[in-house]
């Protein structure tokens, strides 16, 4: 079974809404079996223009299981915050075997 990660380029314009929304999430991909690779921390765009300020990488067992939490009600149910309180890009995308 190949993983895939889920890709995020966020910038945040209400820190404050935000917060609530990064306590909650961290559950719910636990509960589908996703981890953290990369959650903020510095970052240099070495090509291109950033499609926001903040990076995230969510890896998750599968395609299906990266799918499902992000369909699930648990994350349908606190996704409005993020957008409510930030600008951001998101891709699924398959990783590599071996």
């Amino acid at each position: 079974m190949t993983k895939a990660y889920i890709i995020g380029e966020v910038t945040v314009h209400n820190p404050e809404g935000y917060g609530h929304y990064a306590q909650k999430v961290p559950g719910t991909i636990a509960q589908y079996g996703g981890h953290y690779r990369v959650r903020g921390g510095a970052s240099t765009q070495l090509e291109g223009k950033a499609q926001g300020a903040r990076r995230v990488v969510i890896e998750f067992p599968s395609r299906v299981k990266a799918e499902t939490w992000y369909n699930s009600p648990e994350y349908q149910a606190i996704l409005p915050l993020r957008q409510a309180h930030s600008e951001g890009h998101l891709a699924l995308v398959d990783g590599v075997d071996g």
